[in-house]
């Protein structure tokens, strides 16, 4: 099953689009927040703190290095009974390799999504536009 896949299976689903600007940080993350609480997730379900974590880092990461080159940024939040799934857009290129980052040397912001996403026992991947200019980073966690 592909994450499109999942994400279309999920019942509740979100889209946020905002300027690439770092005010996009906080509302990607109260924007999760709120949709977390409609759709009944408990905000003190013990992997609801680092997706919010995970969403901040991404947003962040699309802010420090897509701006230029991508004047907007879209989060698309989705949720089932047993699964939350986000995906942060941009326009943007460059598409980054997330395997490798734990263990290794690399930090910052995708190193931190990497051992967040894989100590929850959740996934990552990152897929290109169809016009190669730009690409959504998706999580998948279980709850």
């Amino acid at each position: 099953m592909t994450v499109t896949t999942r994400l279309e299976a999920l019942p509740h689903r979100h889209v946020l689009t905002v300027p690439t600007l770092p005010s996009a940080v906080r509302l990607a993350r109260e924007t999760a927040e709120q949709a977390l609480t409609e759709w009944g997730v408990s905000l003190l379900h013990p992997a609801v703190g680092q997706a919010l974590l995970i969403v901040s880092e991404l947003v962040t990461n699309a802010v420090r290095h897509a701006a230029a080159l991508s004047p907007q940024t879209t989060v698309l939040y989705a949720a089932g009974a047993d699964c939350l799934a986000f995906g942060v857009h941009d326009r943007h290129p460059y598409r980054p390799r997330l395997t490798g980052m734990i263990g290794g040397t690399a930090a910052g912001g995708l190193a931190t999504v990497m051992e967040l996403t894989l100590g929850l026992g959740g996934t990552a991947v990152v897929r290109g536009d169809a016009d190669g200019q730009g690409k959504t980073i998706w999580i998948t966690l279980p709850l």
